[in-house]
């Protein structure tokens, strides 16, 4: 049978434009590690991100996900996604504070957040932006997926139940702001990898040390080396985790893959705190049973560690104008939101605060 020039024609076309669909819809392979290793539980939140992404956006995008210091050390993931050696990496923002003390508050606040504050800043008012702003500097896409409240406090064989007995003590503790609040209550920060705080607390390197939160804490043995806690984990009042994107890789995707890699971040955002707080609850249960004696902080010493916290604050915003565009954005939230949480009270959410760092000041830091 003899076929048209018009039937050839299209069934040509048709070839042509089949072709070019497939190679637009060609699947993206990604490599993914994380600054966790897999002894660690918090690196289950980046699986969870992982495998949402291959379920919700298998067919366009395929993320191999290796644990945290089995492609390269944990230190190395930044700068592996800044230069695409690797697509994507699963991290804790405060990793990067000596890059811009901006990734500071992104990661946590000492006495400030708890964990729905961040939701709810991320969420609704302005965080997700200053995520992309800052990560943005470092040729990156961000999406916060994981946030868990307040950390356990500090673990050792000495009991430290008020800031008197916290002078003159050696403590492991991360972070700028953190060590700066500890060193003006007297205490003095030392700074140790998290895979190094056992040994130091069972040779008596340190007095004490705090790492994660109590399901984090207990799973990594701290019970069989730590007699006392002291509670509540001020330091870090809720922490933030997420993962790295390339921004050329991300570029690569459609925009609906982009979506779906979203949606991902925010499922896995609710899961993760929900999460972290069952295991914070059976990691107590645990340290209880293993004897573990709690010594919990007066209200007056919270009070003051807010005071002090309050000056810590305002003098890193005052040194950093990024790091103080991103404490403004979230003491405005806090001013903000009062007006709804404390009506509500007491079924409210967020953290209850009536000492606030100045938002003048930080704002005179800023001109």
């Amino acid at each position: 049978m003899k076929r048209s020039p018009f039937i050839m024609t299209a069934l040509a076309a048709g070839i042509t434009m089949a072709t070019m669909s497939s190679s637009a819809m060609a699947k993206e392979e990604w490599t993914m590690t994380t600054t966790w290793p897999d002894n660690l539980d918090l690196i289950q939140i980046d699986r969870h991100w992982v495998d949402l992404v291959n379920k919700l956006a298998g067919d366009e995008l395929e993320i191999t996900f290796r644990a945290g210091g089995t492609l390269m050390p944990g230190t190395e993931v930044f700068d592996a996604t800044e230069t695409g050696s690797i697509e994507a990496a699963g991290d804790w923002p405060g990793y990067w504070a000596g890059l811009s003390p901006a990734f500071s508050p992104l990661a946590t606040t000492t006495s400030l957040f708890n964990g729905v504050d961040y939701l709810n800043w991320i969420q609704q008012w302005g965080g997700w932006d200053l995520y992309q702003e800052v990560y943005g500097q470092y040729n990156m896409v961000y999406l916060p997926y994981g946030i868990t409240n307040n950390e356990s406090g500090f673990r050792g064989n000495t009991p430290i139940g008020s800031l008197a007995e916290l002078e003159g003590k050696r403590l492991r503790l991360s972070g700028r702001d953190q060590g700066r609040v500890l060193e003006k209550l007297g205490g003095s920060q030392v700074t140790l990898a998290g895979g190094e705080i056992y040994q130091a607390i069972e040779r008596g390197v340190i007095d004490a040390g705090e790492f994660s939160t109590p399901g984090v804490d207990y799973k990594a043995g701290f019970s069989e080396v730590a007699d006392n806690w002291s509670v509540p984990g001020w330091h870090q009042s809720a922490s933030v985790f997420g993962v790295m994107i390339n921004k050329d890789a991300w570029d690569a995707l459609s925009e609906e893959t982009q979506e779906k890699l979203k949606i991902a971040a925010d499922a896995t955002m609710a899961w993760s705190l929900a999460w972290s707080e069952r295991e914070s609850n059976e990691g107590t249960k645990k340290f209880i049973e293993d004897g573990t004696e709690i010594n919990q902080l007066s209200a007056e010493d919270l009070a003051e560690i807010q005071k002090v916290t309050n000056e810590v604050i305002v003098q890193g915003a005052c040194e950093d104008p990024l790091h103080a565009k991103v404490y403004h954005s979230m003491i405005t939230y806090m001013e903000d939101y009062a007006t709804w949480r404390d009506v509500s009270a007491p079924y409210n959410m967020s953290r209850v605060i009536d000492n606030l760092p100045s938002l003048e000041e930080i704002e005179a830091c800023m001109e």
